[in-house]
């Protein structure tokens, strides 16, 4: 047991059995993840197992125990049977308790856990005012049981993988035969393949090894905490990837039209959703070019405000020493530190931290004269807008686009930011996911799929079916 030497943590725990108890056996776990009393338990369900191959009252001798476990294996407690001594390191360091007997070349590992786990909860990140409010938690065979209590079909296939490195972390990817899309199913599995190589520690590692475009600000699979989206994602012909020791769900392929819907919106009625729905649109387009329009509008193309309003910004902007490129970064900078501080700090000091930071700092900067009002609006309404896409990876990529809009709105006006734009519908229009187009539904163009992107038609028309998948 050299390869343990350094742990204080690890128990070898001998003790003996049979007639005159002539043999000895040894236990080997780790207290800090195994039940105090495991040892004595097992003991006992070898004891009550071996008695009744063997007989009541028979003492257990260890040519009757080798002969028994090697011809019918092992049923106490979820027990396996230990064959070589690299699935032993295995077994002990995933918190497994192994009992090796004098004189037979295999070990017993059983089940016998004593970790504490978070408790099945409301979603932290997708809390919802209509639908269900359970949560994935970080233990990995329980989120699975979720999912199989919410999709009871043999077609659910989940498919077990493990990390590579030190970490051994177990990886589960499951889909839903006959509506996933097998060439995408094979793509996956050869992307999957290279994990075995990698350390795992989160979801998030599996989606950085997948993605098409490393270096593309756009997220290209979707997260989730709840398992009745998961499951919507499978009828949907989706594959979602659980990791264990990590409560979110990836799901793969991500589409850029899904970033704009939420579980919700099926829980409500067809107007309400597709009046949300516009509206999260509308925000996504503010929080984008909110900024740069104001740039553009105020330093090129002063005409096209009407007079009132342009009068009004001028009268604002009366001694402001900053052009107003500088006066939108300078803000900007400010409200991401901020946004930054306000998640990084406790929770119940990082919301007032956050607001009470806004106020005064904005009061501040405007009776300093280094910002206008109208700019704290638009630099307000930008982050608020952002604030209203249901997935937080999108939300990411508009902060990180908007400083290219602004800086060509800041040298080229209007025509800058459409020479921006420009670009970003090209990368938009190349990017893939796992294969798939990300603009799939849109372009190429599917009018089948237009009955829930821009705006959710009756459940009753919408195809229970892969629709937004297409071969490449």
């Amino acid at each position: 047991m050299s390869v343990f030497a350094g742990s204080s943590d690890l128990i070898l725990k001998h003790w003996s059995y049979g007639p005159d108890y002539r043999y000895r056996a040894c236990s080997v776990y780790y207290n800090t993840l195994v039940q105090q009393d495991a040892t004595n338990y097992m003991k006992l369900s070898l004891q009550d197992q071996e008695e009744h191959e063997v007989g009541p009252g028979t003492e257990v001798t260890l040519e009757e125990l080798r002969h028994f476990f090697e011809n019918h294996g092992a049923s106490a407690r979820k027990a396996e049977i230990v064959q070589d001594y690299q699935t032993l390191i295995e077994e002990v360091s995933s918190g497994r308790l192994v009992i090796l007997f004098d004189g037979w070349n295999k070990g017993l590992s059983f089940l016998a856990q004593s970790v504490e786990t978070r408790q099945v909860n409301e979603p932290v990140n997708e809390s919802v005012v209509m639908g269900p409010r359970e949560s994935t938690v970080e233990n990995l065979q329980k989120n699975l049981g979720l999912l199989r209590m919410r999709l009871k079909t043999p077609k659910f296939k989940i498919e077990m993988v493990k990390g590579g490195g030190d970490t051994h972390t177990a990886v589960a990817y499951g889909y839903l035969e006959g509506t996933v899309d097998g060439e995408l199913l094979a793509e996956f599995k050869r992307r999957m393949s290279q994990i075995e190589t990698v350390e795992i520690l989160e979801t998030s590692y599996i989606e950085q090894l997948i993605e098409d475009s490393v270096f593309s600000p756009f997220p290209q699979h979707r997260y989730t905490e709840r398992t009745d989206m998961a499951v919507a994602a499978l009828l949907d012909g989706k594959i979602i990837v659980l990791v264990q020791g990590t409560g979110g769900i990836l799901l793969c392929p991500g589409l850029f039209t899904e970033f704009f819907q939420s579980s919700e919106d099926y829980y409500q009625r067809t107007v309400i959703s597709t009046m949300i729905r516009w509206l999260r649109i509308i925000a996504f387009i503010i929080a984008l070019t909110l900024p740069s329009i104001y740039i553009a509008l105020s330093t090129f193309h002063p005409e096209l405000i009407p007079t009132v309003l342009l009068l009004a910004i001028l009268n604002a902007r009366e001694g402001i020493p900053l052009p107003a490129f500088f006066e939108a970064l300078l803000m900007e900078f400010f409200f991401e530190l901020m946004r930054e501080a306000g998640v990084r700090l406790p929770r119940p000091v990082g919301s007032a931290v956050s607001i009470v930071g806004a106020l005064v700092i904005g009061d501040a900067a405007i009776s300093a004269g280094i910002a206008s009002p109208i700019m704290v609006i638009v630099v307000a309404l930008t982050g608020i807008a952002s604030f209203s896409l249901p997935q937080y990876g999108m939300a990411i990529a508009l902060r990180i686009l908007r400083f290219p809009l602004m800086i060509s709105a800041a040298m080229l006006g209007g025509f800058g930011m459409m020479i921006c734009f420009l670009f970003i519908l090209l990368h938009l229009c190349k990017l893939r996911s796992i294969g798939q187009p990300y603009l799939a539904g849109m372009a190429p163009l599917r009018l089948r799929d237009l009955r829930d992107i821009l705006m959710r038609f009756p459940l009753k028309t919408l195809i229970r079916s892969p629709r937004n998948l297409h071969k490449r």
